[in-house]
């Protein structure tokens, strides 16, 4: 769900999210233009960021690197670098490895990062790219005014979720939250921006966003996972 203001990720990118994304028409919206929107804001970041995972006083340290439409979500202890590419109709979602790179296939999307919440498909911002996408509602969500879309993979084998519903602000296309639904309609995923912090060129960036993964049978998740940016390079 990738992770600046903008998706996050940013689930994700979940998601880190930035704030500087272009302008979303608010009298008449169209789904796929929202997230086209989202899209092209997230290609258009060149920055790196520090942070880190919380989970369970568990503390994951990351460095987060943008460029050129490139994603790189880097970890250590032991090293291990996943990388997204964002194109204009689809991404590719790779494991950097020493021979070069790996696709990520839907086999292991389910996979969580270093043992959080947060999925290899949350990273992978595979649902800005889903075909079956249509504008729900609306709601002001951390002080921004959002369009509440709803999109579906166009297949069930193509992700481990049936649906998701995206927080998109109407003035920038930041993606401001994320909820995950399975394929019988329960919910099992939410990403939730909890804050913002603006950096020295004057850009506001995710600061704090909680991750809840909830199991079937259970109405909340006790050890939510916390993504924290701590510093802009």
């Amino acid at each position: 769900m990738s992770l600046l203001f903008q998706v996050k990720t940013r689930l994700v990118a979940l998601g880190i999210l930035c704030l500087s994304g272009s302008a979303v028409a608010e009298e008449t919206p169209d789904a796929l233009g929202i997230l086209k929107s989202v899209r092209v804001a997230q290609a258009a970041q060149n920055r790196a960021l520090r942070g880190e995972l919380r989970n369970a006083g568990k503390t994951v340290p990351f460095r987060l690197s943008m460029t050129a439409g490139v994603i790189r979500y880097e970890f250590t202890a032991p090293p291990f670098t996943l990388q997204l590419r964002l194109g204009e109709k689809s991404s590719r979602f790779e494991e950097v490895t020493k021979g070069g790179t790996e696709k990520i296939t839907p086999a292991r999307f389910d996979t969580r990062v270093r043992d959080t919440d947060l999925s290899y498909e949350d990273l992978s911002l595979r649902f800005l790219y889903w075909p079956k996408a249509e504008v729900v509602g609306e709601q002001i969500m951390v002080l921004q005014k959002c369009w509440i879309v709803r999109v579906e993979p166009g297949s069930a084998k193509d992700s481990q979720y049936g649906s998701v519903k995206l927080w998109i602000a109407k003035n920038s296309g930041a993606l401001m939250q994320a909820e995950a639904y399975d394929d019988a309609g329960k919910f099992v995923r939410r990403f939730k921006v909890i804050s913002g912090q603006k950096t020295d060129d004057g850009l506001w960036i995710l600061k704090e966003m909680r991750i809840e993964w909830v199991d079937p049978g259970k109405s909340r998740d006790r050890t939510p996972t916390y993504l924290n940016i701590d510093s802009v390079e």
